[in-house]
């Protein structure tokens, strides 16, 4: 009877079989990929261009399995010569020499290649294999040993021969060749996994990803996943709405409301944005969108909740020198105390998945409850998008994310600095986040002010009136609606009414009794002269 039980332990069938083995190989996320980790006894080739990372990762899941208390023999055909190789992984964390050659052994099998062809160098894997008692046989160079091949079936044949004595050891198999786009490999079918790496310029970006197209005997996540190579040498970053395709249907139910502490916003969202929701700062640079943001941190901080200010493009000096100078001063308190947190992303090539792994995983590493999230800048997550077109994709996927860990999130983005109308940067954010808050300008005889309103927010009722606000060295003030102006938000406001009179339309908010003192310090006009004429007839 066919076994019909999936590789992760389920068994639709109802037959009690159990899982296969799986060998853990540690590299970052590469088992959330393959759902647990290559199957034990299967063979995998690993196939890419050169420098694509073939053979750091291959070197990475011996070490780690050797660790384990496994056993690895690493045998090279006409590849980098040992002493090379060993020396580059030797910066890398995972690269422990105590280990070689005990437990992890290096063997050349081009001589053997080369005097006897696949037979011998078959002979001389399966001797060594056993007398090592080895558990993982890593073989690079598989181009080498396929020039001589006398065709592909009899390539394929020396896989199968392979396969068989590695399924008898209990040894998983790892193969490695080098790719190019278009390449097609007839063995590739022989084996039970496909794990290919690419190389690509992305205009002057270098990318690099990895795809699992094959993967015998078990689920695994499809598509392209980034990968970096650092001093932890390879890490996977799959996608974000790969990651978390199947969330939590809901979340925390006993919500609150989470003011920001400017009294006439808050009355205006009738007491705070609603805990777990996700909120939309839409304005033009300079409107006010990082200051709000903080202040709503900040807010929170004095009521004993947890905040992460997580930005791009202002370090933390400068962060809390400007709420400093805006009526926050207490920001550095909070912020020394660990209970506001700043996560500064330096301006440097990021990798999209990854900035939301590291925010996600520094959440969930604090283990609080009711925390307010602060996202500085949508554009340093669009300008990590590989694939713009997944962003969408990608911050619903974040938003619920974080919506089920019951953060309470507020991003910024940015629309266009002159523009008669409000373009959103991202139309389907609008459908993601539950409220969004417009901040912008308006031009009234040769003033500028600001304007807030309300655009959208769910599962509440909200005043919509638009209103004036100002930023000083006091703080954030919210004032009572703007009604000196129509059509604001088509950004061709016209005088209407009494206040068209140029002594009716009043100065910006915050400005207003600096202008009154000036005013009242002026000299008062001349009396008026008595018109040509009058004193003759007086006279007369």
């Amino acid at each position: 009877m066919a076994n019909t039980e999936d590789a992760d332990g389920s068994n639709p069938s109802g037959e009690g079989r159990s899982p296969a083995k799986r060998l853990v190989t540690n590299v970052p996320r590469l088992d959330f990929i393959t759902k647990g980790g290559l199957i034990q006894g299967s063979s995998y080739a690993i196939i890419g261009p050169p420098g694509s990372g073939k053979t750091v990762l291959a070197n990475q899941i011996a070490f780690q399995h050797v660790k384990n208390g496994g056993k690895a023999l690493y045998v090279t055909l006409l590849s980098e010569s040992h002493g090379r190789m060993l020396e580059n992984l030797s910066q890398m964390t995972f690269f422990d020499p105590d280990v070689i050659p005990d437990r992890l052994q290096y063997l050349s099998g081009y001589r053997d290649l080369e005097r006897d062809g696949l037979k011998g160098l078959l002979e001389l894997l399966r001797k060594n294999a056993q007398a090592h008692g080895t558990t993982l046989l890593i073989i690079d160079g598989m181009d080498a040993a396929k020039e001589f091949a006398r065709s592909d079936l009899s390539f394929k044949r020396f896989l199968q021969d392979l396969q068989t004595f590695s399924s008898i050891l209990g040894c998983t198999s790892l193969l490695l060749a080098p790719h190019h786009e278009g390449e097609i490999h007839p063995e590739n079918t022989a084996v039970d996994g496909i794990f290919e790496l690419s190389l690509w310029l992305h205009g002057p970006r270098a990318v690099r990803e990895l795809i699992a197209t094959k993967f015998r005997g078990g689920p695994s996540l499809l598509g392209r996943h980034e990968v970096e190579i650092s001093n932890q040498g390879i890490v996977i970053h799959p996608r974000t709405e790969v990651q978390f395709a199947h969330p939590a249907a809901s979340g925390r139910e006993d919500r609150i409301r989470m003011p920001f502490g400017i009294p006439r916003l808050d009355e205006a969202l009738r007491g705070g944005v609603l805990s777990g929701s996700t909120t939309l700062l839409l304005g033009a640079p300079g409107t006010g969108k990082t200051l709000l943001g903080l202040h709503f941190l900040l807010q929170g901080a004095r009521a004993g909740q947890p905040g992460v200010y997580f930005g791009f493009f202002e370090t933390p000096p400068r962060l809390i020198e400007k709420a400093e100078g805006t009526g926050m001063g207490d920001l550095k308190k909070y912020v020394d105390e660990g209970l506001i947190e700043i996560q500064w992303q330096p301006p440097l090539e990021h990798n999209l998945d990854s900035l939301a792994e590291k925010l996600l995983e520094r959440i969930q590493e604090r283990k609080v409850d009711r925390l307010r999230l602060f996202i500085d800048g949508v554009s340093g997550f669009r300008s990590a998008a590989v694939y713009p077109d997944r962003m969408g994709r990608f911050f619903s996927a974040l938003a619920h994310q974080l919506r089920m860990m019951d953060v309470t999130t507020l991003y910024s983005d940015e629309t266009p600095l002159f523009s008669p109308g409000v373009d959103m940067p991202q139309p389907e954010a609008a459908s993601t986040v539950e409220n969004v808050i417009l901040l912008r300008y308006v031009e009234l005889r040769s003033q500028l002010y600001r304007l807030l309103s309300i655009m959208k927010m769910r599962e509440s009722a909200y005043d919509s009136a638009i209103r004036e606000f100002s930023i000083s060295e006091k703080g954030i003030q919210v004032a009572e609606t703007f009604e000196s102006a129509e059509s604001i938000l088509t950004g061709h406001a016209r005088i209407s009414g009494e206040s068209s009179r140029p002594d009716k339309v009043k100065a910006p908010l915050g400005t207003r009794k600096k202008q009154g003192r000036k005013a009242a310090a002026k000299k008062k006009p001349a009396a008026k002269k008595a018109p040509a004429g009058t004193s003759r007839r007086r006279r007369s």
